[in-house]
């Protein structure tokens, strides 16, 4: 048994994305049906949609910041019931039974996780598609709680870009007295101020931009650096215990480096690719100091991070959009033109 359902998906690399009628399965025994308010938009979804990536299957629905409330749920579903507003990320599914599986870190299964789109369901293996409709069926131990008090715009990307900067402050156990940098201000980067100033640490924000002092203070940082200032940078030497890094595309690692104090790392969740220019490992020899990497989160953790935003009232700054400006929203983005997140209010979708 299947439904069918509305969504805007795209055909190919070069086709905007459209309207589009797909089917949903029947919920299964573990499965929650979830009616979809609001969508955050990744630029994930954009390379997605764009195949930039080189792996899309077409047609692409894109989405992974889902808001909704449960319509049904499976016979065997415990944790949640229909009026339940609940949030699904970027994973659907794991294999549950290897070590990351085992230890809660779904995101780095062996097998590699069912993704919310763009992936394969691990039982009938149909194409698996995203929150840019108007709902979606998930097993519930990929469902997650959204705490009631929360905006669920707002909620929605911290689905994707909250527990991403989430996980590596957690990991590097970011606290009071931590000393945390990010680097770049957009989508993460302003998630990460917030968390980490949450989280009791002293957050310095480095830019290239003059202009974005006011907002980083706004967001949670307490101090900013220009990373093109040669003498703000040297007077950062040796500061930093971590250094969150959400810039999207290549760019030189080398003059942050000098700015991690001893055992400090720095910690790459926005760019995935070869480093270019190459790391010179003097500065991480000479201080032991680390540059490593981080994927998402698991699902424990993710639900931690909202239980988190709850009580702190934290959510992503966002520009509430209708669903047919989406491509607008996609090339606006490519130039940086959103503080801080396109959210998409599913109320708009029309065939």
């Amino acid at each position: 048994m299947s439904h069918e359902v509305l969504g805007y998906a795209a055909q190919s690399p070069e086709s905007p994305l459209a309207p589009y009628r797909f089917v949903r399965r029947e919920p299964r025994t573990d499965d929650v049906e979830i009616r979809i308010e609001y969508c955050g938009v990744c630029h994930s979804d954009l390379h997605t949609a764009r195949n930039d990536w080189q792996n899309s299957v077409y047609p692409v629905v894109p989405g992974h910041e889902i808001i909704g409330r449960v319509t049904r749920v499976g016979a065997g579903v415990t944790r949640f019931k229909p009026g339940d507003r609940v949030g699904v990320g970027c994973m659907v599914d794991s294999c549950r039974v290897c070590n990351p599986c085992q230890r809660g870190l779904e995101q780095y299964c062996v097998e590699f996780p069912a993704v919310t789109y763009n992936g394969r369901d691990r039982h009938d293996h149909s194409p698996t598609y995203g929150g840019y409709s108007e709902q979606i069926v998930v097993s519930e131990a990929f469902v997650l709680r959204v705490p009631e008090g929360l905006d669920p715009a707002g909620a929605a990307p911290l689905l994707c870009a909250g527990i991403t900067t989430w996980s590596p402050l957690r990991h590097w156990k970011v606290g009071e007295g931590s000393k945390v940098a990010v680097v770049g201000l957009g989508g993460l980067g302003h998630m990460a101020l917030k968390l980490a100033s949450a989280l009791g640490a002293e957050v310095t924000l480095f830019t290239r931009s003059p202009g974005k002092e006011a907002d980083a203070r706004r967001l949670g940082a307490d101090h900013i650096v220009l990373s093109t200032d040669a003498a703000q940078m040297t007077a950062a030497a040796g500061r930093f215990d971590l250094i969150l890094d959400t810039v999207p595309y290549v760019h030189d690692l080398n003059p942050y480096l000098p700015t991690l104090a001893i055992d400090g790392t720095l910690v790459l969740v926005g760019y995935l690719g070869d480093l270019n220019p190459v790391l010179n490992t003097v500065p991480l020899i000479m201080g032991r100091k680390s540059v490593a990497g981080s994927l998402i989160g698991g699902i424990a953790e993710t639900q931690e991070m909202l239980d988190f935003c709850g009580r702190h009232g934290i959510t992503s700054d966002i520009e509430l959009i209708d669903m047919e400006t989406i491509n607008d929203a996609y090339e606006r983005m490519l130039k940086s033109d959103v503080k801080y997140r396109f959210v998409i209010d599913m109320a708009s979708l029309k065939g």
